[in-house]
């Protein structure tokens, strides 16, 4: 059995996960927070749009730097939770691609990208295609600037390639080629060693 993206995603979205009084979901073995779309791509703009432009390149990698923590750890935790071994692990053949695979379904269903590794090539290459990420609408914005998948990609690949957890982080980096936000019909990601 292959990973099937679709029946991650339609599994995983049926399950009910609600917040606590602060606002937080404990859910997938990590605390998460829900918080709308348009806070993160409004943080993004404000901060790209007030940085001086010698600085903007650093914003830039402290955003993707910020996803790149998030989706180590968080990735992790994902993986190693009952919801993940119930729903990924049956469809786990080859690994860790078919869990790095099973990751990126996790993703979609939480309504961060709509993404998928479309090659891999183990520790060396991963380009992966997203549509539908809630980054492509982050207002004043001409450029490229799915840091939140750009981070997440990397730290994907980290858990997967970097070495035993929790000492893998920052083995990988991650480029973006394409974006939606800049007229693309799709955003591409390439990961590769650093």
């Amino acid at each position: 059995m292959a990973i099937d993206r679709e029946k991650i995603i339609g599994d995983l979205s049926r399950l009910y996960i609600s917040g606590d009084e602060n606002g937080l979901i404990p859910a997938y073995g990590v605390l998460l927070q829900q918080m709308p779309a348009s806070f993160w791509n409004n943080f993004t703009s404000r901060i790209l749009t007030t940085a001086p432009d010698e600085l903007t390149e650093a914003a830039e990698m402290l955003l993707e730097n910020a996803a790149a923590e998030c989706g180590y750890y968080t990735g992790y935790g994902i993986v190693q939770s009952e919801e993940f071994k119930a729903v990924v692990m049956p469809m786990v053949e080859e690994r860790p691609a078919d869990i790095l695979r099973g990751l990126y379904g996790v993703f979609g269903a939480w309504g961060w990208a709509d993404a998928e590794v479309v090659e891999l090539e183990p520790a060396r290459r991963m380009v992966v295609h997203a549509r539908h990420y809630y980054e492509a609408k982050t207002p004043n914005i001409s450029r490229p600037c799915a840091y939140m998948v750009r981070g997440v990609s990397r730290a994907f690949m980290d858990l997967a390639y970097g070495g035993p957890y929790p000492n893998g982080l920052g083995r990988f980096r991650c480029q973006q080629t394409m974006g939606i936000e800049v007229g693309d019909p799709y955003g591409e990601f390439v990961v590769t060693p650093q």
